[in-house]
C-alpha cells in the first residue's frame, strides 16, 4: 500500500490528537471543568436540567452544542467541490482557521465568561473532527478517544486471533493516536497550570507543525520518484 495523503497520514493524526487532548485538558482546568470537544455531556446535562424544569440552566448548555453543529456546517462547506476548487487546500484552510480562533482564545482573560471560550473551542473541535476523519484507511476521531480505543482493541484482537496483518497495522496506528491524545492531555494540563489561559497557544504551535507537513509533502511529491506523505 502506498503512503497515504497528508490529511490521512498517521503523522498528522498524531498531531491532531495532541491538539484534541490538550484542548480538553485546557477547558477542564481553566474554564469551569468542561470538555468542550465532546458534546455528549452537554446534551445529557441539558436533558437533566429540562427534566427538572430548570429551563435557564438547560439553555446554558445549548451554546456549545450549537457551536459544534456550526463547526460541522463549516467543515462540510469547505469540502464542497466548488468551494474546494477555489480554496485548493480545504484541509489547510481548516487548520489555519483553527489556529486563528485558538490564538484569539488565548487572549481572552481568565475573568471572562467560561461560555465564551467553550463555545469557540467547541466550534473549532467540530471543524477539526469533521475535516479530518480518516486515518490512512480507517475512520477515526482526533478530538475524542473512546472510538479510537475501541478500534485499537478490535484490530489487536483480529491481529492475534486471525493473524490479520492489516489489523495489526491498524492497531498500531490507533494506538499511536490514543497515546498522542493522552500526551496532549498531559501536556495541555501541565501548560495550563503553568501558563494559564495562554496555554492554548501551544495548540497553535502543533497545528503549525501540521501545516508544515503539507508543505513538506507537497514539495516531496514534486521530486522524481517521490510520493506525497512519504
Amino acid at each position: 500500500m502506498g503512503a497515504p495523503a497528508t490529511d490521512r497520514s498517521v503523522r498528522l493524526g498524531v498531531l491532531l490528537a495532541l491538539v484534541g487532548g490538550g484542548l480538553d485538558a485546557y477547558t477542564f482546568i481553566s474554564r469551569g471543568g468542561v470538555f468542550a470537544s465532546a458534546q455528549s455531556g452537554n446534551v445529557v446535562l441539558l436533558g437533566v436540567a429540562a427534566a427538572r424544569r430548570h429551563w435557564w440552566e438547560a439553555l446554558g448548555h445549548l451554546p456549545p452544542v450549537l457551536a459544534f453543529l456550526a463547526g460541522v456546517l463549516v467543515a462540510e462547506t469547505l469540502r464542497r467541490p466548488r468551494v474546494a476548487a477555489v480554496l485548493r487546500r480545504p484541509a489547510c484552510v481548516a487548520m489555519v482557521l483553527e489556529c486563528a480562533v485558538l490564538a484569539v482564545v488565548g487572549l481572552i482573560p481568565a475573568g471572562a465568561p467560561d461560555a465564551l471560550v467553550t463555545v469557540l473551542v467547541a466550534f473549532m473541535a467540530s471543524v477539526q473532527m469533521s475535516t479530518f476523519r480518516t486515518l490512512v484507511d480507517s475512520v477515526y476521531n482526533s478530538t475524542m478517544t473512546t472510538g479510537n480505543l475501541r478500534s485499537a482493541m478490535q484490530n489487536a484482537y483480529q491481529a492475534v486471533v486471525a493473524g490479520d496483518r492489516d489489523a495489526r497495522r491498524r492497531s498500531r496506528q490507533f494506538a499511536c493516536v490514543v497515546l498522542a491524545f493522552l500526551a496532549g492531555a498531559f501536556g495541555g494540563g501541565w501548560l495550563t497550570f503553568v501558563w494559564g489561559v495562554h496555554a492554548v497557544w501551544a495548540a497553535c504551535a502543533v497545528l503549525a507543525v501540521g501545516l508544515a507537513l503539507f508543505v513538506h509533502d507537497e514539495r516531496a511529491a514534486r521530486r522524481p520518484g517521490r510520493a506525497a506523505g512519504s
